[in-house]
């Protein structure tokens, strides 16, 4: 939004209240950004999402500054994100920002845990070796990478956190309503 006013001369100037409108309009943009990453959306996972309904090129604009957003439109989004239309506000308190659960190995326990542990064993120093990682004692995984431990350990994605549980090599416990919510988002599953 441009506000133009004459100044003296006879020329137009941009007032004071275009610069608040800019900045009121970016802060709303990142409040936006802020909750879609919040809920670790991307732009086309949104698209995807809604069916269409919130094209990521607008959302991308709006979140930019570079498009206003009605009110109507602000209050779609919210419904859409699930969240009071407060939050989406400049001067809301932050959305809390919640970063997805990780798995958290404990390598030296992992050396000595029993044989069926094996394969685990194998996976973590490939990854090791892929990161070019030797020197720490906690080896973190992506939520994701259960899919392919359960598969390695022919298990289920619960049933392998509750083994490698028993054998003791998980650095910090696992909060599996958490994990089973990330691994449904990672994999696409439908809730």
């Amino acid at each position: 939004m441009r506000v133009s006013a004459t100044d003296d001369e006879g020329g137009s100037s941009v007032t004071t209240k275009t610069t608040e409108d800019r900045a009121y309009a970016l802060a709303l943009g990142g409040r936006l950004r802020a909750v879609r990453i919040q809920q670790g959306l991307s732009l086309s996972r949104v698209e995807e999402k809604s069916g269409g309904r919130f094209k990521a090129v607008v959302l991308g604009s709006y979140e930019r500054a570079d498009r206003s957003v009605t009110m109507a439109r602000l209050g779609e989004l919210a419904a859409f994100y699930g969240v009071p239309e407060v939050v989406l506000l400049p001067g809301a308190s932050e959305p809390e920002v919640v970063l997805p659960p990780r798995i958290r190995f404990a390598l030296p326990a992992l050396a000595g845990a029993p044989a069926e542990a094996e394969p685990l064993r194998r996976w973590t120093l490939l990854i090791r070796r892929m990161r070019g990682d030797w020197a720490g004692r906690i080896l973190t995984v992506r939520t994701a990478d259960l899919v392919h431990i359960a598969a390695m350990l022919r298990e289920s994605p619960r049933g392998a956190v509750g083994l490698m549980t028993g054998w003791g090599v998980l650095a910090a416990p696992v909060d599996l309503d958490s994990l089973e919510v990330e691994l449904g988002n990672a994999t696409g599953a439908r809730r």
